[in-house]
């Protein structure tokens, strides 16, 4: 009975009091997320053969608004716009699977309604989602709303040079337009975390960017760390996989860590959630 006892404990230290308080991530539950990622684009791969749909650059852009549609719905909880035990749902892991099941049942019923021209349908249904999910939060009124072009100017600004320095060097890893996406996106997470914590006292949830943070003593230091994450990881991708699915759905997915937090962590910064 004690072992049962003491792995509740631990199931509920490391994975349910962190949804339940919203708190910040463990070293367990990182870990036990990322090997689930890692699970889950395996087994989208193969629900993605099942339904004889292509992962391809046109079901890449199409997904996009359920990457806003999914930051924004995660900015209603933040607000307190949705109770217990409702929001649970709105907070991570749980809201990643929330939104693959919208997704996938959009796909689904777009595919089958549209036969191959779907993505134009499914992709409106993502923006009209985003939209009922903006509509609901900027009713709170906006209190910095600076802080949007901001973000979107020190981002632009530093992916813009990323760009540059790929056309002056052999960075051809990088001339792949879903790679300079993804550059994009980091670097406007990376912003996001940069007003956020320097300039408004905000907290970084994640384990090692907190441990960096501390160490340097400003976000700042997300600029360097992320790239140096991507760019060896863009290079290995690039130059190790060979399936075309396959590696248009890593870069989905590293567009979508980049691109998620940094719409969050803007609409809270500008709402002053």
């Amino acid at each position: 009975m004690s072992d049962f006892s003491g792995l509740a404990t631990f199931i509920q230290r490391y994975y349910i009091d962190p949804i339940v308080y919203d708190t910040s991530y463990n070293p367990v539950d990182t870990v036990t997320f990322a090997a689930v990622l890692g699970l889950s684009l395996l087994l989208l791969i193969r629900l993605l053969r099942r339904w004889r749909v292509s992962m391809d650059d046109r079901l890449v852009i199409s997904t996009l608004p359920y990457i806003l549609a999914g930051s924004s719905l995660r900015v209603i909880e933040d607000a307190d716009l949705v109770t217990a035990p409702w929001r649970y749902l709105l907070i991570t892991p749980l809201i990643f699977f929330l939104v693959f099941a919208v997704a996938s049942a959009s796909l689904i019923l777009t595919r089958r309604v549209l036969g191959d021209g779907f993505h134009a349908g499914y992709a409106a249904i993502g923006f009209i989602w985003t939209a009922f999910n903006l509509s609901m939060l900027f009713w709170l009124g906006v209190e910095n709303g600076w802080v949007i072009g901001a973000v979107f100017l020190l981002g632009s600004i530093l992916a813009g040079a990323v760009s540059l320095l790929q056309s002056r060097k052999s960075f051809y890893f990088l001339k792949e337009r879903f790679s300079l996406m993804i550059i994009y996106a980091h670097m406007l997470d990376a912003s996001s975390t940069y007003f956020g914590v320097d300039w408004f006292a905000y907290h970084e949830k994640h384990v090692v960017p907190t441990y960096l943070i501390n160490l340097a003593g400003s976000a700042a230091i997300m600029f360097p760390l992320k790239l140096a994450v991507l760019l060896p990881v863009l290079y290995i991708v690039d130059r190790s996989l060979q399936e075309p699915s396959l590696r248009s759905l890593i870069k989905l997915t590293l567009i979508t860590l980049g691109l998620a937090p940094a719409i969050r962590n803007t609409l809270r910064l500008a709402l002053g959630i």
